[in-house]
């Protein structure tokens, strides 16, 4: 009875993260998507030279955003999922809002203060001096919002992460960019006032949110010291991240001889970014879940949830990986009406890159939630040193090109070498026999027709969908009857039957027997 008990509570664990994956992923989608159609708009209405100062200005934001948060974005949920008293939980929130919160002043001033010397060093001669104090001006309104969803993560909640971060922040952001740009024609600056704008109303609505789940007012115990001891190491660690994903075009501005290279750079990046996206569906709920599995002496489920969900992350980015790497000029051309051949070989090397780092599954959350963050803290440095490294090196010579390589190693380096630590360290790896099959068929199944069909046709804007579907009906397909699936794989399928109010045929006979089903009622 009591293995019983525990094998149902396994299937709750394993229920809960789909379930919040599922949310999550309609969220992502909508996020990605609005993210997506910015720079899509800005990159087809802007003149070169405004796109390529939106493409230094918003990494410039973003980065600075990830510094100022200190690392609390990870270190507020790992922290209230483990305590019980609201003074606790309440005093995490108030630490990370005044820390974050300061920090962000600081890094705005500073820009502001500094804007001369910015455009210098970064921007084109010609750029308004405004660009840069306008996405400077909304860093706070972000980190402010970044650690009210922290504090939402925290309580394992997903629906108001939903409604307040991807739904509202992105949807109101791009309704304000479309009408700054064409109702009032402010070009670039439109982009600026849609960023700060955005932030502060979901800024507000976030905490209205977060006071249903913990009052925000009341006694609270900070537990400062505890907090930044945790989060302190995961600064650099953020920090590479967003310099893996952001730093590229800042140097690319800095270094490249090419007129406008982060504009041409950043017609690649962003349609690759949606491989990430994948990785991160299941990343809201992923940590603070390991945490307290980890907390409860569980870490046999946390290996299991991990290297389940690491099948399922390459599974379900396969297909897009493919139609990126098979037909990136393709892409590039239907999305951007851009035909630089830079920018389609971008879109593929970052494809690879972000594809391979995302197939280590969730390592560095794992390492989190287990208070590794020394560990994090040394890959993460490492990974830093070899990106800069790499940019110096291949940016003047390769331009775009050398700078999607330096960026598509780092992100590799950076995961495999997590996923390496956590192994050694814990025993857990994304590596069962089922996902190691399904690493290995895809891409030898479905890479060499691919490219051969890439030789005959060129997509269009109605084969593009045509070809994304079609892939992803022959990767379920091949991992079904390879061997790929393992009783674990019904909790998706079940969960899609219910949304969807239909039964996927045939699926089930390649599933091997031993897992609960959920109860369709719930």
């Amino acid at each position: 009875m009591a293995g019983e008990g525990s094998a149902a509570t396994d299937d709750a664990n394993l229920s809960s993260l789909v379930s919040s994956a599922s949310l999550v992923l309609v969220g992502s989608l909508f996020g990605s998507f609005s993210k997506l159609f910015e720079q899509v708009l800005l990159g087809n209405v802007l003149s070169d030279s405004a796109w390529n100062a939106f493409s230094i200005a918003f990494p410039m934001m973003m980065f600075s955003t990830t510094i100022a948060l200190v690392g609390f974005n990870q270190g507020i949920p790992r922290f209230m999922s483990r305590f019980h008293d609201d003074r606790d939980v309440r005093g995490v929130w108030v630490t990370g809002l005044v820390i974050a919160g300061g920090a962000a002043l600081a890094i705005a001033s500073g820009i502001v203060i500094l804007r001369g010397p910015v455009r210098r060093v970064f921007f084109n001669p010609d750029t308004p001096i405004l660009v840069p104090v306008l996405f400077a001006t909304a860093i706070p309104l972000v980190v402010g919002l970044r650690v009210a969803v922290g504090a939402i993560r925290g309580h394992e909640n997903t629906i108001y992460r939903t409604y307040a971060y991807d739904l509202l922040y992105n949807g109101l952001r791009v309704g304000l960019l479309l009408a700054l740009l064409f109702g009032l024609g402010l070009g670039v600056f439109a982009a600026g006032y849609a960023y700060i704008i955005a932030a502060g109303v979901a800024f507000v609505v976030a905490h209205v949110f977060l006071n249903r789940l913990l009052p925000l007012r009341g006694l609270f115990r900070t537990h400062a010291g505890a907090l930044l001891r945790f989060s302190a190491p995961l600064v650099i660690a953020s920090a590479v991240s967003s310099m893996l994903s952001q730093i590229d075009k800042l140097m690319l501005g800095a270094l490249a001889s090419a007129p406008n290279a982060a504009g041409v750079y950043n017609y690649g990046y962003p349609l690759a970014a949606g491989l990430p996206v994948i990785l991160s569906v299941f990343g809201f709920l992923y940590m603070p879940l390991a945490s307290r599995l980890d907390n409860d002496s569980n870490r046999e489920e946390v290996d299991r949830v991990y290297k389940v969900t690491t099948k399922w992350i390459y599974i379900a980015a396969f297909p897009l990986f493919l139609t990126f790497v098979a037909f990136p000029g393709d892409v590039v051309a239907i999305v951007f009406s851009e035909t630089d051949p830079r920018s389609a070989t971008v879109l593929a090397i970052l494809s690879i890159g972000f594809f391979m780092s995302a197939a280590n599954g969730r390592c560095q959350d794992t390492l989190s939630a287990f208070g590794y963050t020394t560990y994090i803290l040394a890959v993460n440095t490492v990974t830093a040193v070899l990106n800069i490294a790499l940019n110096l090196v291949m940016i003047p010579t390769y331009g775009v090109v050398g700078a999607a390589v330096a960026s598509a190693v780092s992100f590799f380096v950076l995961n495999a070498t997590a996923m390496l630590v956590l192994w050694r360290t814990t025993g857990i790896a994304p590596f069962s026999k089922w996902t190691v099959r399904a690493f290995l068929v895809l891409p030898l199944g479905l890479f060499p027709p691919a490219l051969v069909l890439s030789d005959v046709i060129t997509l269009s804007v109605i084969t593009l969908p045509v070809f994304g579907i079609l892939a992803g009906l022959a990767a379920v397909t091949l991992v079904a009857v390879t061997g790929c699936l393992q009783p674990e794989d019904e909790v998706p399928i079940d969960l899609v039957e219910q949304r969807l109010g239909v039964r996927i045929p045939l699926i089930r006979r390649y599933i091997p027997s031993g897992t609960q089903r959920i109860d369709r009622d719930r």
